[in-house]
């Protein structure tokens, strides 16, 4: 259920967001002005965020159903960030070998993967990266966040993963803004004091409804990532993303096959 990150940045983690004042719909140039203006239309319509019922779904289910939904982050200065879930992985507790609820046995470590479906479950890894999870229904079961396509605040991600990388590194693309656990969080600035939150009523960090939901054909079910020896969760089909999308981390073409 850990992600292990391709590089490692400095240990100074996120620095205070008011000290980067460019607007959060700053024009980035990587995008075409047809992508532009599909994502102003996309900006003019009514979202909305999304209640407790839509959470109260089994672990799979809700892993597939989460695909396409919006994620927010509200920063103390009223920027929003938003990112689509593009890709997901299931991980439902008790017999899953690969489970931080492995055995059903709640710490304090993974407490909000027994709370409330909707519960944000943030740990870290290695003293410097964090990964969120959703609890789901099931006893000790989550759905991780494993990419994001970026939508709107793209020049703050730039900044917030900058500041967690070499001070050479070249501009990231979009598409590598938001494709791992960890990047995804250093773009949206989630961090351990989210854990345990709930995203039905936190003023910082929630879901928005997409309107149009991912097709059953649209979705890719394939092996988690970087999981090892749990027997036979190490094969199941647990990863969840969206086929022919640029931001997911890790195609599977063997699945897509």
């Amino acid at each position: 259920m850990e992600e292990i990150p391709t590089k490692r940045p400095r240990v100074e983690l996120l620095n205070d967001v008011h000290s980067h004042p460019a607007k959060s719909n700053e024009k980035d140039e990587t995008y075409s002005e047809e992508q532009y203006s599909s994502m102003s239309k996309y900006f003019q319509k009514s979202v909305r965020r999304l209640k407790s019922d839509f959470y109260e779904q089994p672990c799979i289910t809700l892993a597939k159903n989460l695909l396409g939904q919006i994620l927010v982050r509200k920063l103390p200065d009223g920027t929003e960030l938003r990112g689509r879930i593009v890709e997901t992985e299931s991980y439902l507790g008790g017999e899953d070998q690969a489970s931080h609820s492995r055995g059903g046995k709640q710490t304090e470590r993974n407490m909000a993967m027994f709370m409330k479906p909707g519960t944000m479950y943030v740990y870290q890894i290695y003293g410097m990266y964090f990964c969120m999870n959703i609890s789901s229904q099931g006893d000790g079961a989550a759905v991780l966040l494993r990419s994001l396509e970026p939508l709107e605040g793209l020049h703050h991600m730039q900044t917030f993963r900058r500041n967690l990388r070499k001070s050479n590194s070249k501009p990231l693309k979009n598409k590598d803004l938001c494709n791992g656990p960890s990047k995804l969080c250093q773009a949206m600035v989630l961090d351990k004091s989210f854990d345990r939150r709930d995203l039905v009523t936190d003023p910082m960090a929630w879901l928005e409804e997409e309107e149009n939901k991912i097709a059953d054909k649209d979705i890719v079910s394939c092996e988690r990532v970087g999981i090892g020896n749990a027997g036979v969760w190490t094969s199941k089909p647990l990863r969840f993303y969206i086929r022919g999308n640029i931001y997911v981390s890790i195609r599977d073409k063997t699945a897509e096959a």
